[in-house]
């Protein structure tokens, strides 16, 4: 069920926004057999936020902030990343063939990428991107050059001494889906 519909259910029975999110140990589950069974809550998964681009791009500012229902959607995911993660659905064809258009990355702002790691960065628009990371050097400041490659080698590579690019975080998980 989509945010909105179950923010306008909670509107339409009194209950106040969010009610639908929590779960409940106590939910009744109906099989088709006409027993009931209990549903128990997973014990370390939780709702992890599918974000747009452009919050993505400006994460570190709204993550404080960030209500429940400011997400597109959410995936369930292990407890083991940070309260900080989320989910990116990726656009276009630049990371064919590994990422296709559509597939959900989930991204770690608290893991640090390492050579080869497939990272969100801000690309000087507030705009996520999402590449491959390729660390160069250290340039007369000490700071990182490294190199954001695009899988589709139609598309060009950006370098952080040319333009300003800022990592957001880490994909920790790749998920396709099938329809």
């Amino acid at each position: 069920m989509s945010n909105a519909i179950a923010r306008e259910i909670e509107a339409k029975t009194n209950k106040p926004e969010g009610w639908m999110d929590q779960p409940s140990s106590r939910d009744q589950l109906r099989t088709p057999g006409g027993s009931n069974a209990e549903f128990t809550p997973l014990a370390g998964v939780r709702r992890v936020p599918v974000i747009s681009y452009i919050q993505a791009g400006v994460w570190t500012e709204i993550a404080g902030d960030f209500q429940p229902s400011d997400a597109h959607d959410w995936l369930i995911t292990s407890d083991k990343h940070s309260g900080e993660t989320f989910v990116l659905t990726i656009r276009g064809n630049s990371m064919e063939p590994d990422f296709k258009e559509g597939d959900a990355v989930i991204i770690d702002p608290s893991v640090k990428p390492r050579p080869g790691s497939f990272v969100a960065a801000k690309n000087g628009r507030e705009e996520a991107t999402f590449k491959k990371y390729r660390p160069r050097s250290i340039d007369v400041l000490g700071n990182e050059v490294f190199e954001l490659v695009p899988l589709n080698e139609d598309y060009p590579t950006m370098r952080s001494d040319e333009q300003p690019i800022e990592i957001i975080g880490t994909m920790v998980e790749h998920r396709r889906f099938f329809k």
